[in-house]
């Protein structure tokens, strides 16, 4: 079924706003509901795409789509999640593809939070609760930060840290004109156009080997 005219003008929008050089890479966040909430904040700032390594006797199946719960308000329809092995490698690969990887940890050089500049292509690097980002994620990444904490309890739930940090790298975009002009490339942003608009029809054409068919200023697919 196509879209609603209105339906399909809001993808476009959102789209136009998408931030592909803005990510998360979660390390064995083990908890269902903290990784929906992340998955819900990086929608809400225009994050394309997020990477997750599973939990400790977890199976990267669980990250390949569709295991978030309610919380998540279907955001992970909008955000596809990349399950990765392990941290230190995927750590590695974003940094290859030009990320400057920011992890939440304490160490002898973590800065606040709000010191990085977070218009560069960024990845920022949260660990479960119980046991954090790992001592050899943490080396590998770029930066170490935390978020100045001034209360008894010195540690956030990892989805409110994750919030705060993406709101202020958005806050930064903002103010650079980053959402005011399309970050994705005008193909990409025409090819997830067709994959939100038209979801059961999308993977059949993949099957195929198919390209898309186009779409005119209603969402109507061009016969």
């Amino acid at each position: 079924m196509a879209p609603t005219p209105e339906r399909y003008a809001k993808i476009r929008r959102v789209l136009s706003k998408r931030q592909p050089t803005l990510t998360v890479l979660m390390d064995e966040v083990n908890k269902p509901h903290n990784l929906s909430a992340i998955v819900r904040t990086c929608d809400a700032v225009g994050v394309l795409e997020a990477h997750a390594v599973p939990p400790r006797h977890g199976t990267l199946a669980a990250f390949e789509g569709h295991t978030y719960d309610a919380t998540s308000g279907s955001a992970h329809k909008w955000v596809r999640v990349n399950p990765h092995a392990d941290a230190v490698g995927a750590v590695r690969e974003l940094q290859g593809r030009g990320f400057q990887v920011l992890a939440t940890h304490l160490s002898q050089r973590s800065v606040d939070y709000r010191e990085l500049d977070y218009t560069r292509p960024t990845c920022v690097l949260l660990g479960a609760e119980k046991w954090g980002v790992s001592d050899e994620a943490a080396d590998a990444a770029d930066a170490n930060i935390v978020i100045p904490m001034y209360g008894m309890v010195q540690s956030l739930n990892v989805s409110v840290a994750a919030a705060s940090i993406l709101f202020e790298a958005q806050r930064q975009r903002l103010a650079a004109g980053m959402y005011g002009t399309p970050q994705l490339a005008p193909e990409a942003l025409e090819a997830l156009a067709f994959e939100w608009a038209y979801p059961d029809l999308a993977p059949l054409y993949r099957e195929r080997g198919e390209a898309y068919p186009a779409l005119d200023e209603a969402g109507r697919i061009v016969s």
